[in-house]
């Protein structure tokens, strides 16, 4: 940086001074050797450690007396307080001296060979020509700096440590260092320290011998700026240079913070300097070996800055934790170098493997396989590229903001496995978070509220740590790629030459491309899905409008059914996978079987087929309403959109005729239910309104025997005023996952109020048993399927009449760990009635004889069956547009 002269007041004189402009020093091409032994007193060399003179790093000094070394006193500053700009000493207080400052070599360019080549940079980069110090920034100090830069900012120009010595004020008793062979005589010349010397005060003029106290004259405060070499038994050891600070920085109260891309196994500042800032204290610890009483032991410096010395309860309030965690932590390193180096590079491993894993992760439960984490992630090669291009901060800010990116995409990857595992489909990123809600009373039911709490505390923890240890890993290998620029250029180039080859040609690792774009093609994914969510929804508003039915009068809905009970149920995730499933179909199709000849003995006959729902594992109501809307509601925006609308339901068309009483038999909803109206109830009986009195089931409210029970003792027992019929919509819930405990068939006289059913959830699994164990969890699953249908079929053969008739179905598939992760979405459905002519008006169907539908029978989506019902009963269709 190029110097230059400026004229200002100094803080701690009267008189404003003006200083030279320095000549930069030539580059130190070589090491000097370090003596072995101490030389004759050099007059030159002993009048470098009076005040006024910077004394380079590790050469034993110490000021021991509690108070603020003062501008130009020439000796290192090592207390509580920082050393001032210009006096000539090492600076540490967090700021690195400017060009013409007036530390060492700042008035006075050093010669090659003078010990600037011993002072290696701690940073492991190189020290620009004429810096006379230690770069203690992890960067190079500009030319001319004068003083050891601890910071990125540097001081103000222009403080000349000889303006601001004060003649006559007390000087610090200072120690000589040990002339090595490369040492140049101190040159007290005034025009050296930018300033005129003073006459000399009484006292010795020489300094004795290397190692004794030697008194400095008064005006020898303006001696020359040129530091001496570092003592040769201070030497740094374990490979390592030796840091500023070591044998003479200035302690402060504050600790410098470490800049980020510094080596955590190496230190900025010595030993004495950092054990300082441990402290908070105003008690300088001297490195390497500490002189003993009276001989190189610092003199009192009287304090005359004027400013107030920070007792360690204001350290302590102002940073002083830091410190001194920072002090322990640098002391640690320095007592095991070696298990810091290595502590260091196990924790950059660690970050480029979580950064990598993230980068690479699938977003399904199948894909979690080795061969996945093992590619070379595109991101990872161009994040490199840039890193590389930046300067330090927009750096560090990119990381940053990077790892938070990062760590929100790999949130959403694991929603995705969560919603591809239970629901299967990805997260939508616009409609989703409302299920989570969801998810968690889910949990509560099944596992308990202490459980389900300690669950979502860890679960939000785990995704703050998530976020903070991305974002702190992105900054650690951003500064690496910084620290050694050659090498992660190099690397960066290769990466990308690799990649572009794996790509071109192909190149696999069991099945799997090595070249991966995983995280930019999820990103993609993402907002074409959000693109998507948010077309769709006007589109489907359009649809909705549209009904083929919607326009027809009441008397043209479903007369052939008019005189009969009608009855819609739901059995809860009763899909294709309970019938065909070879773990969990041979007991459910016993049943199907079993109770297709009970109930043909009692007059029944039966139809069924498939229906392919429009959700899976989950979301029930968008089973429920896709049938009844004949929409295809697959989402949580079409279902509220569905239900703000005025499009037909099939329970409602027959509500519209006005020949029918409706009802609806909820055991599971267990709050306000304001889809009542477009499903057209005029009454629904929810989980609070059926008087039971028995244990829950886990997510099941209560039993199914139970809530048919109490169907027909409320409703179906009674006949509806004014000679009407009745249509009742009735969904189920024991199959409701997680399939433990299951309750069992009891006598129909024994269901009293549901008490009997205390002693079955008491006996049965525990939910935490089941849920994560697949095997268990399907023949369970299984289970409860032949529980519901049984009690529907048993209650159909006990109350039914020739009237009624029965259509069931499932209303989804469960959830992947039972169904398969490459199942359908198809569910079964049945037409159950005694009348024969209910039966006849589907024989165009193609159905199967029976309750258990063959594995070829027809396959229709969901949406489709509302129209084929009213359409085979005989509705006329009058179309509804807009």
């Amino acid at each position: 940086m190029p110097q230059h002269t400026s004229t200002r007041q100094s803080p701690d004189t009267p008189e404003a001074t003006t200083g030279d402009t320095p000549a930069e020093a030539e580059p130190t091409t070589a090491e000097a050797p370090r003596s072995a032994a101490p030389k004759p007193p050099n007059p030159r060399a002993a009048e470098s450690a009076v005040a006024g003179e910077a004394e380079g790093p590790g050469t034993g000094e110490a000021a021991a007396t509690g108070q603020a070394k003062k501008p130009g006193s020439g000796g290192t500053a090592t207390t509580g307080e920082a050393e001032k700009p210009g006096s000539g000493g090492t600076a540490t207080t967090g700021e690195a001296e400017k060009p013409g400052s007036g530390g060492a070599a700042a008035e006075e360019a050093r010669k090659p060979g003078t010990g600037s080549a011993e002072e290696a940079d701690a940073t492991g980069e190189a020290q620009e020509p004429g810096t006379g110090e230690t770069a203690t920034t992890g960067e190079a100090q500009e030319p001319g700096a004068g003083g050891t830069a601890a910071v990125e900012e540097a001081e103000k120009p222009g403080s000349d440590s000889a303006e601001e010595a004060d003649a006559g004020r007390p000087a610090a008793k200072t120690v000589a260092s040990e002339a090595g062979p490369a040492e140049e005589a101190a040159k007290p010349d005034a025009a050296a320290t930018g300033g005129a010397g003073k006459d000399p005060a009484p006292g010795p003029d020489k300094a004795g011998p290397a190692g004794e106290a030697a008194q400095p004259r008064a005006d020898e405060a303006a001696a020359t700026a040129e530091a001496a070499p570092p003592r040769a038994d201070e030497a740094a050891t374990a490979g390592e240079a030796e840091e500023p600070g070591a044998g003479g920085a200035a302690a402060t109260a504050e600790a410098a913070p470490p800049r980020a891309d510094e080596d955590p196994a190496h230190g900025t500042g010595g030993s004495a300097g950092r054990e300082a800032a441990q402290s908070g204290i105003d008690q300088a610890v001297p490195a390497g070996d500490a002189p003993a009483p009276g001989a190189g032991e610092a003199g009192p410096t009287p304090a005359t800055t004027g400013e107030a010395h920070p007792t360690p309860a204001a350290v302590a309030g102002a940073g002083g934790v830091r410190a001194r965690w920072l002090g322990r932590t640098a002391r640690w390193r320095d007592a095991h170098p070696a298990a810091a180096r290595g502590l260091s590079v196990a924790v950059t491993v660690l970050a480029a493997a979580l950064v990598v894993a993230a980068l690479v992760l699938p977003n399904t439960v199948v894909g979690l396989r080795p061969a996945k984490f093992v590619r070379l992630p595109a991101e990872a090669v161009i994040g490199a590229a840039v890193m590389l291009a930046l300067p330090r901060r927009p750096r560090v800010v990119l990381a940053a903001v990077s790892g938070v990116a990062l760590a929100a995409m790999t949130v959403l990857n694991l929603l995705d496995m969560g919603f591809n595992q239970y629901l299967g489909r990805s997260f939508n990123l616009v409609l989703d978070w409302s299920l989570l809600g969801d998810a968690q009373s889910y949990l509560e039911d099944s596992l308990g509220r202490t459980a389900t709490l300690a669950a979502t505390a860890g679960l939000i923890v785990v995704v703050l740590l998530l976020f903070v240890l991305l974002a702190l890993s992105m900054v650690r290998l951003s500064d690496l790629l910084a620290r050694h620029t050659g090498t992660a250029t190099r690397g960066t180039l290769v990466a990308g030459v690799v990649w572009i080859t794996c790509s071109s040609l192909g190149l696999q690792i069991s099945g799997v491309p090595i070249a991966s774009d995983r995280t930019a093609a999820a990103l993609k994914i993402q907002a074409h899905r959000v693109s998507d969510t948010l077309r769709d929804e006007a589109e489907f508003r359009k649809v909705a409008r549209v009904d083929a039915f919607g326009d027809t009068p009441g008397a043209q809905l479903v007369p052939d059914l008019r005189g009969k009970d009608m009855i819609f149920t739901f059995i809860e995730s009763y899909g294709r996978s309970a019938i065909e499933d070879p773990i969990i179909a041979p007991g459910v199709d016993k049943t199907l079987d079993e109770r297709t000849a009970a109930l043909a003995k009692a007059g029944f006959h039966a139809r069924s087929g498939w229906l392919t729902s429009a959700t899976y594992g989950g979301s029930s109501w968008l089973g429920h309403s896709t049938t009844m809307s004949g929409l295809w509601v697959s989402n949580q925006q079409r279902y509220r959109t569905v239900m703000a609308s005025d499009h037909l339901s099939l329970t409602k068309a027959f509500e519209k005729t006005g020949a029918f009483d409706t009802v609806g038999v909820m055991p599971g909803v267990q709050k306000a239910w304001p889809e009542q109206s477009f499903y057209g109830l005029n009454k629904v009986y929810n989980a609070f309104e059926l008087g039971y009195k028995g244990p829950k089931f886990s997510w099941s409210t209560m039993p199914d025997q139970y809530a048919l029970q109490q169907y027909q003792d409320r409703v179906h027992s009674k006949k509806p005023a004014d000679g009407k019929s009745r249509m009742s919509l009735l969904i189920l819930t024991s199959s409701h996952q997680p399939w433990a405990p299951i309750p069992k068939m009891v006598g129909w006289d024994q269901l009293g109020d549901g008490s009997v059913f205390k002693g079955i959830q008491a006996a049965g699994n525990k939910p935490a048993d089941i849920i994560a164990d697949t095997t268990r969890s399907r023949q369970e699953y299984g289970k409860s399927v032949q529980y519901s249908v049984t009690a529907l079929t048993q209650w159909l053969e006990r109350y039914g009449d020739k009237d009624t008739v029965l259509v069931f179905l499932g209303d989804h598939q469960p959830i992947a760990r039972v169904s398969g992760n490459h199942a359908s979405r198809d569910v079964p459905v049945a037409i159950v009635a005694k009348d024969p002519k209910v039966l006849d008006k589907i024989d165009g169907w193609g159905w199967t004889d029976g309750l258990r539908p063959a594995h070829d029978a027809p396959v229709w989506k969901m949406s489709s069956f509302r129209d084929r019902f009213l359409t085979a009963y005989g509705s006329t269709p009058h179309p509804k547009r807009g």
